[in-house]
């Protein structure tokens, strides 16, 4: 028993007082961006500050094993890191670095998103969910959406409307048209075939180019081409009503307020991605003034402000060079920026000021 105790608490990696004085007589109170080290070099957590010094103190101070800081503190051999000009490029630094090395306890711990996400799977019997986090097997996501719960009805609403399976990724998949496979009785893995809200792709019930059709009316939706779906419902509304059949008339006014916030909610959440195109005059934080060149919510370009006529026509040409590549069409967000977007709306809702030192790219031409 006096052994199992003294596993479960852990000696640290390293000698934490010599590392604490160097952080006390070497981080200064500006902002950085730091990595905890393991002995073989290896980056176990990558962290922001906008006050090094004060911030990486408070990891000396937190309780071990209880604190997530004393935890990657105790499994750490060195500190790094690196300082920055702003909290803003902290924060850039920081998301781009964890990309980059993909830290252990970056993502063990609460690398969790609040945004709200429609996905499209990849295979050839593609499912739409809704979600916080991109899997691997998303080939598509649309949003960002705040609200899971009203996400998630919409999506269902779709599914059913469409016959989109919703079951899990790894069920076996078989279509109508696969020679003999089907000599004993076919029966579909759940109850949504039954009822009529699954085109059955599980049991050889629909041919691999229906699903398919339909999974691109689902996209064409999602992307604002279509309201196909929508004028489905509301034909099946009115002919309900016409039948005095008022209780199914109302479930299908249910779909439809469904289907109508989600297609306003698509809308407003492309705008918002498309707003953040703009230069951002960052001020730093002890002077050091920064230009971003900023579309669509991820960051093309940084420099020193420029303050002479030279560097004013040099970022120009940046500038221009970006307005010369093609606008992306209506569709899903680059799966590859999703976090920086993320990074970008976050940061100037949380600070307004900063969108008064924004201004239009066609400006600077």
């Amino acid at each position: 028993m006096r052994r199992a105790r003294a596993m479960k608490f852990a000696l640290p990696a390293t000698d934490l007082a010599a590392l604490r004085i160097r952080v006390r007589s070497m981080a200064e109170h500006r902002p950085a961006v730091y990595r905890m080290l393991d002995a073989t070099g290896k980056i176990l957590y990558v962290g922001k500050a906008k006050r090094l010094r004060a911030r990486l103190l408070t990891y000396f101070r937190a309780r071990y094993p209880d604190d997530k800081a004393a935890r990657i503190l105790y499994a750490a051999s060195d500190i790094q890191w690196d300082y920055v000009p702003s909290e803003f490029a902290a924060y850039l630094g920081e998301l781009r670095q964890i990309r980059r090395f993909r830290p252990h306890f970056n993502f063990a711990l609460n690398r969790t998103r609040r945004a709200v996400f429609v996905k499209v799977s990849r295979g050839p019997a593609p499912r739409i969910t809704c979600g916080t986090t991109i899997a691997a097997d998303d080939a598509r996501a649309y949003g960002p959406f705040r609200s899971l719960g009203r996400t998630g009805e919409a999506v269902r609403t779709l599914n059913d409307l469409l016959g989109i399976r919703d079951c899990a990724v790894s069920m076996p998949m078989v279509f109508a048209g696969q020679g003999d496979l089907f000599d004993a009785a076919r029966r579909a893995a759940c109850m949504r075939h039954e009822f009529g809200y699954c085109a059955g792709p599980c049991a050889g019930f629909v041919a691999e180019l229906d699903y398919r059709k339909r999974i691109e009316t689902a996209m064409a939706f999602l992307e604002g081409r279509t309201i196909q779906p929508i004028d489905k419902v509301v034909a099946s509304m009115q002919a309900a009503a016409a039948r005095a059949e008022f209780e199914a008339a109302t479930k299908w006014r249910e779909r439809f307020e469904n289907l109508e916030w989600l297609f306003g909610a698509i809308s407003r959440a492309r705008a918002a991605v498309d707003l953040l195109t703009f230069v951002y005059r960052d001020p730093g934080a002890l002077g050091d003034e920064r230009v971003y060149l900023i579309r669509r919510g991820v960051v093309k370009a940084s420099f020193p402000w420029p303050d002479t006529p030279i560097e004013h026509e040099a970022f120009r040409a940046v500038v221009r060079e970006e307005l010369a590549q093609p606008e992306a069409p209506p569709g899903p967000l680059p799966l590859d920026a999703i976090d920086e977007i993320l990074l970008i709306m976050a940061w100037f809702r949380a600070h307004p000021e900063a969108l008064r030192r924004t201004t239009p790219l066609v400006q600077w031409m």
